[in-house]
């Protein structure tokens, strides 16, 4: 079995990459630092399985595509995509750099939508494959000074649905994530206890849980919010 992840060397990525390689998964990962992604895959060696590396910046479509590319010469099929990678600019629409919303959008949806169009052909043609979008809250509320992020996890949401639909039929499912907040390195310094954050591993928990549930079985959407934040 072989999985896709993207954005895997930090927070909720990297421990979806550790859940999956210790559940026999051959990973496909990509990052900005190669240096955190060579450090990564010898700390995965324990599981023994096969650890692919790419260094990309997927808010850039031709990167997005090599690594697509490099990914299928490297692995005959593709059982898992989770689409992880993305960034949190905060500001008001009405008064941030455009680009603040074009990076957001770039990464946050395009990079997603391309990835599943490329993966999910894949999926298509073997009649199986599971693809798992990490969504937000934010893609159902609206956050305080976060109106580029809002719009674009929603649509995020919004394209997860379309690619369910589209693929269903196949035998492909289709799994929209929506974590309150979680205890990664956006969270650095803060007072708030981390207990009483969501944890990464639950995320990666639930995604294995997903995955091991009966063949006739889709789940839509899972949201994780905190007991009391």
């Amino acid at each position: 079995m072989n999985a896709v992840i993207t954005g895997a060397t930090k927070g909720i990525g990297r421990a979806i990459a550790i859940k999956l390689a210790e559940n026999g998964y051959n990973l496909a990962i990509c990052a900005r630092n190669a240096v955190e992604l060579e450090a990564f895959t010898a700390e995965l060696s324990y599981t023994g399985v096969s650890v692919f590396t790419y260094v990309a910046d997927l808010g850039n479509k031709a990167e997005v595509a090599a690594f697509c590319n490099a990914v299928s010469q490297a692995y005959s099929g593709i059982a898992v995509l989770v689409n992880n990678a993305g960034t949190y600019l905060p500001g008001l629409m009405l008064d941030e750099a455009d680009d603040a919303f074009e990076k957001q959008l770039n990464l946050n949806l395009l990079a997603p939508y391309y990835l599943s169009k490329y993966f999910g052909k894949i999926m298509r043609n073997q009649q199986s494959g599971h693809i798992f979008n990490i969504c937000s809250v934010a893609s159902k509320e609206i956050i305080p000074n976060a109106g580029g992020y809002c719009v674009t996890k929603s649509a995020l949401l919004s394209l997860n649905d379309v690619y369910r639909e589209e693929l269903s039929k196949y035998n492909v499912k289709v799994t929209a994530i929506l974590p309150g907040s979680t205890l990664t390195s956006s969270w650095e310094g803060t007072e708030i206890p981390a207990e009483r954050f969501v944890q990464p591993e639950d995320i990666a928990g639930t995604i294995h849980t997903i995955l091991n549930l009966s063949a006739g079985v889709n789940v839509d959407e899972v949201t994780l919010k905190p007991l009391q934040f």
